[in-house]
């Protein structure tokens, strides 16, 4: 259960920002005893790669907060969200962590269902972020742009570090993020509402 769980948080994490668990799984296992990545992932604490990481990440979280460019970004991220998301679900649930040990045992021989269910996680989480991006531009004239993305990467990097070092608590974190959707799904029907009433307005009182 523990390693679904820690496969799931990351994968919402990335669904939310690409490069933030990437990184931080890469770093903790190279720096740390928090996590011992699997042989076929340890590719993700190299030095270059976590360079390289570093500087997408840079670049995404610019991206992210600038009106406009935000929604080219998530239109690009649609792909790379959902891979990451993979990655990562497939390297967490496999690895061993502080709170794991007994690494992979809960998909056994089946080594693409975890990757398979870290694309569909992220992007799920991703199609909730590029849904709510226009709501909140919108509603703050641009404003809220840089606010919103900030929340998501702070929420990237809490997630993350939750799938990692108590997994338990990516239950509390995923059922904020379903009540996010459910807002932000409500928020764009009642956009949709106001103009149709609008125009009923104008028809009778014209």
């Amino acid at each position: 259960m523990l390693e679904a769980l820690t496969g799931t948080g990351l994968a919402a994490s990335a669904g939310l920002n690409a490069y933030i668990p990437l990184v931080i799984m890469g770093v903790l296992a190279r720096y740390t005893d928090a996590i011992d990545l699997p042989s076929g992932w340890q590719w993700l604490s190299n030095g270059w790669v976590l360079i390289i990481l570093a500087l997408l990440l840079g670049i995404e979280m610019v991206a992210d907060k600038v009106p406009v460019v935000d929604h080219v970004n998530d239109v690009v991220q649609t792909v790379v969200r959902p891979t990451a998301g993979g990655i990562v679900f497939g390297a967490g649930s496999a690895s061993q962590t502080a709170t794991v040990t007994n690494p992979a045992s809960f998909f056994g021989s089946h080594q693409w269902i975890p990757i398979a269910a870290g694309v569909i996680i992220a992007l799920c989480v991703h199609g909730v972020k590029a849904a709510s991006r226009p709501v909140v531009n919108a509603t703050t004239a641009g404003f809220g742009a840089p606010v919103a993305s900030t929340a998501e990467d702070i929420g990237s990097t809490v997630m993350s570090l939750l799938a990692i070092l108590l997994p338990i608590l990516v239950l509390v974190a995923l059922v904020a993020l379903i009540a996010g959707a459910v807002w932000v799904f409500r928020r764009r029907r009642s956009r949709k509402r106001q103009p149709v009433e609008g125009v009923r307005t104008q028809r009778l009182f014209g």
